[in-house]
């Protein structure tokens, strides 16, 4: 961790004492791609938290950085390209510099970061942060690449420009940040802000009443013309030849394919090892704690409901982080924006504006955020399709799902689980926009606008950047997600337990077999009969119980799906959050399931044992194709919708969006049990 060394005598003698701690505050602001995450890992290290801003669902990230006698907090705000207030990322990140913002403090120092590559594009953000007599660091990041295109900077000149510090940094090698953390210490130490107050430029302007930004722009133009030499002819050749290939509109869309269906691969192969192993530790823990705590409630609830159903979420959460840290090395490199570039020639024919690819890539990882990031597009009409349809990508929440039925159907086949994997993902992509073009052709007829997008150079990836935000990732999938699992967990566990119900005679007349077989010495067939009496009596209080009264209330209806009424429950329950499905499914055909030291059961086991009362396994080809397209196109999010109502204004759209997923997810899922069925694929 860097540490300011104070090395100025007069500033000395103001540093407080170490028992009395002095505290500022530093915000980090800056254009989208310009390493500004990467130097705030640089400055604080892996003790960043993450949360959300109040009231919305735009992440707040904070970290600390400390100094000899001072604690600085450091907060990155989102990448923005302005400070007008047209976006959520925007709004926040004005009303943290007026100190409207609700629990965090009025910056005392803005860092603001910029591509050393670009400067004029970071400039004009820079012209509206000196509207908010905000003391300023200018950090120019990168600088290897604008060296690659043979740009010279001169700092000195751009210092005396911009009348505030200019720092030159390189977030992958280490470059620079002590300097930037001597720039802080100095502001620092000073005994007030007012210190810093600049003689910043004036750049407004009355004379345009075309462009309200032409002023800056002109402005931006004539600072970087000043302070930049050099030319970046050979480095856009390059540039050039690569994109003829990943922008091509056939070529472009097949490379997207490959490199999604390989991730997809490399997600199956690497993560069957670790996904064991928690699957096994869990199983293990769980036939642990069976002989710790005496057979009855307390031990079922511990076992069945908070191991089994925290152990069912946690298991795959490798393949989450495969999957987050390739997407991470992918937008990185710059070859995301490409993709967005080939994929809105498509989407604009479909009736989607192509500013709605960045919020449909998003919904990749939530729809929540991805349905307030629709902000961003101007025209209604454009806007309200994308709400609707954004649900349709397929978001962190069905990884396990996806992942729990690919690896019940070909646990030894990283390729065909890739496979499927992958077009379970194309499915929500096509049903997206087959959706949005017929909403274009009846109840929202329209023309989208073209899109406007920046392609960022290409850049090798950074692994250091890519496991930072692996481990953000997963921390807040485990503190988010596994708290609500938790909770439910429970919850489910108590319906599925209570009221009970007195054993079958049927199944008593197993129990006193066993008996006898016991006392005639025949010990393996008399646990054959105990463990099918005890399996009877578990299924048999579990329909009597409160969840299999509500899995029996709707099994007619899910039945031609192939759903069986514990599904039924599954499907009640994930209406809160749809990997809670899998949790469910490991309590409700893992209740009475006898997990010991010599055979422990883990999720999978308990499913692939899982019978219909006719014996047939329930998770045959077809039902579990059945489920995983029900889950790619079912709505089952209640948060969403609240989103939904909360930014079209009106209850109305977020239950026709319910309704229409819910129609074409069934009828999907209906085709689906009946063509495999129909082909054969039983078992």
């Amino acid at each position: 961790m860097p540490c300011y060394d104070v090395n100025i005598n007069n500033r000395k003698r103001n540093v407080t004492a170490a028992s009395s701690v002095k505290s500022i505050s530093a915000v980090m602001i800056g254009n989208p791609n310009v390493g500004k995450s990467s130097l705030f890992n640089e400055l604080t290290g892996m003790n960043a938290k993450i949360a959300n801003f109040p009231g919305t669902t735009v992440e707040k990230k904070t970290g600390r950085l400390p100094l000899i006698g001072t604690m600085v907090d450091v907060l990155d705000l989102p990448g923005v390209y302005s400070l007008r207030a047209v976006t959520a990322e925007e709004k926040i990140a004005c009303d943290i510099f007026l100190g409207k913002e609700k629990d965090v403090d009025k910056p005392d120092v803005a860092i603001i970061v910029a591509d050393a590559s670009n400067i004029e594009r970071s400039l004009f953000l820079i012209s509206q942060v000196f509207e908010y007599d905000v003391p300023m660091i200018v950090v120019l990041n990168m600088v290897d690449i604008a060296a690659k295109k043979g740009l010279n900077i001169d700092i000195k000149k751009l210092e005396h420009e911009l009348k505030c510090p200019v720092v030159i940094t390189n977030a992958r090698t280490g470059k620079g940040i002590d300097t930037l953390v001597d720039k802080i210490g100095d502001i620092a130490l000073t005994e007030s802000s007012a210190d810093f107050v600049f003689d910043q430029p004036k750049v407004a302007c009355n004379s345009c009443n075309i462009c309200p930004f032409q002023a800056r722009y002109s402005w931006s133009e004539q600072i970087a013309e000043r302070c930049v030499e050099g030319t970046k002819t050979a480095w856009g050749q390059k540039t050039e030849k690569i994109d003829r290939v990943l922008t091509h509109p056939v070529v472009g869309v097949l490379s997207f394919l490959i490199v999604m269906l390989s991730v997809f691969y490399l997600i199956f192969s690497i993560a069957n090892i670790p996904m064991d192993l928690i699957d096994a530790l869990f199983a293990w823990i769980g036939s642990k704690v069976t002989y710790l705590i005496p057979s009855g409630k307390l031990q079922s609830l511990v076992v069945d409901g908070v191991i089994g159903g925290v152990g069912g979420m946690l298991v795959f959460l490798p393949q989450i982080c495969i999957l987050f840290f390739f997407l991470a090395l992918l937008e990185d490199s710059g070859y995301l924006s490409r993709a967005a570039f080939v994929m809105d020639r498509l989407m604009r024919k479909v009736g989607l504006p192509g500013t709605a690819f960045v919020p449909l890539l998003s919904a990749h990882a939530c729809a929540i955020p991805a349905i307030m990031a629709t902000r961003v597009i101007r025209d209604p009409r454009d806007r309200l399709v994308t709400i609707l349809v954004a649900p349709l990508m397929t978001c962190s929440a069905r990884i396990p799902v996806y992942a729990m039925v690919t690896a019940l159907l070909f646990p030894n086949s990283p390729a065909k689980a890739a496979i499927v994997f992958t077009g379970a993902y194309l499915l929500g992509i096509i049903s997206a926009i087959g959706i949005a073009f017929l909403f274009k052709k009846t109840i929202l007829p329209g023309e989208s606008k073209p899109l406007v997008l920046e392609l960022p150079d290409y850049r090798i990836p950074r692994v250091r950047e890519a496991c930072f935000y692996v481990w953000d990732r997963a921390k807040v999938f485990i503190q988010q997600a596994g708290s609500i699992i938790l909770a439910i967990s429970i919850i489910l566990w108590i319906l599925s337990t209570f009221p009970g119900s007195v054993p079958s005679t049927e199944a008593q007349l197993l129990k006193t077999q066993a008996q006898i077989l016991v006392q005639q010495g025949d010990i393996e067939q008399a646990q054959e009969l105990a463990s099918k009496a005890n399996s009877m009596i578990s299924q048999e209080a579990l329909s009597h119980s409160f969840a299999g009264r509500m899995g029996k209330l709707i099994e007619p209806v899910v039945a031609p799906l192939g759903f069986d009424w514990q599904i039924g429950i599954g499907v009640i329950t994930s209406f809160a959050a749809r990997e809670v499905i899998v949790s469910t499914l490991a309590i409700v055909y893992g209740v009475g399931e006898q997990s010991t030291a010599d055979n422990p059961t883990g999720l999978y086991e308990k499913l692939r044992k899982a019978k219909r009362s006719s014996g047939e396994p329930v998770f045959t080809m077809a039902t579990s194709m059945s489920l995983l397209v029900f889950y790619v196109l079912a709505m089952q999010c209640l948060p969403t919708q609240a989103v939904t109502k909360r930014e079209t204004n009106s209850i109305k759209w977020a239950v026709f969006q319910f309704g229409y997923m819910t129609i074409l997810a069934y009828v999907a899922s209906l085709i689906t049990f009946n063509v495999v069925t129909a082909m054969g694929g039983i078992a």
